[in-house]
């Protein structure tokens, strides 16, 4: 149990540090690969620069060479990924097989797709949360061939592709149709291929509209707390794919349960 929660840890660690790369390169379309290097002065960073975590912590968050400083979204979102990724392990792990569970384990495919489809999910949108917050954009390069992976993944798992292609049609129907009759001002067209991605990602249908009814909620709550704060105006635009993926999260890790939750308080 051990060593396989060190690795997910390691892998956490490296994905988040991934992401943090692939947002940047992708903004500036960088080649992705290659060495990484500072964004203030250019230069190719050393290799025990790149550690996750402890490179932040070992240069104080300043660059070595130019002395700037290292946003803080670097070891955040390296930390946070991993911590995820723990926590879907868990999620997913079935405490009868302690004892034997390296046995168990690499002959279970099922619980190998759930992980593989929610690790890949976790990437996606805590890529989509960085990349919209900080530019209000959505890089459809990434979304689009991650909702075809999740689909492929879905399928193994056993779902219907008729569910999954209504699932991802009915989303494109609804972001869509929201584009059209606000003329682009209500949401962007990167929110329409993210909607594919939640209609790949959750087959049935009622974890999809809960993703997106916390999606908005959410967004409508923070929406009035700045305008309260005197930090936006009525009509100002915030970032949709921001609260998509975090309402897709939170239907990730506790969907049923809400679902649940809900209909046992209705009844």
């Amino acid at each position: 149990m051990i060593l396989f929660l060190f690795i997910i840890i390691l892998l956490g660690l490296s994905l988040g540090s991934f992401t943090n790369c692939l947002v940047w390169r992708l903004y500036k379309e960088e080649t992705i690969g290659g060495r990484s290097h500072c964004p203030r002065c250019s230069k190719q960073l050393l290799w025990y620069d790149n550690i996750p975590i402890l490179s932040y912590i070992y240069l104080r968050g300043r660059c070595r060479f130019c002395k700037n400083n290292i946003s803080w979204q670097y070891p955040v979102v390296e930390a946070f990924i991993a911590l995820l990724f723990v926590v879907f392990w868990f999620k997913h792990f079935n405490f009868s097989w302690y004892g034997s569970e390296q046995l168990i384990l690499f002959f279970n495919l099922h619980f190998w797709l759930l992980l593989l489809r929610d690790y890949l999910a976790i990437f996606v949108l805590v890529f989509i949360f960085i990349f919209d917050l900080r530019f209000y954009l959505v890089a459809n390069a990434v979304v689009v061939p991650a909702a075809a992976v999740i689909f492929i993944v879905n399928l193994f798992l056993g779902f219907s592709y008729l569910s999954l292609l209504f699932g991802m049609l009915g989303a494109l129907v609804f972001f869509g149709l929201q584009f059209i009759l606000t003329k682009g001002r209500g949401l962007g067209e990167g929110d329409i291929w993210i909607g594919l991605f939640l209609g790949a990602l959750f087959p049935d249908g009622s974890l999809l509209i809960l993703s997106v009814l916390l999606a908005y909620l959410l967004g409508t709550f923070v929406g009035l707390g700045l305008i309260m704060a005197r930090k936006k105006e009525w009509g100002s635009k915030l970032p949709l794919g921001v609260f998509l993926a975090l309402g897709a999260l939170a239907t990730l890790l506790w969907g049923p349960s809400i679902i649940s939750a809900y209909w046992s308080f209705q009844l």
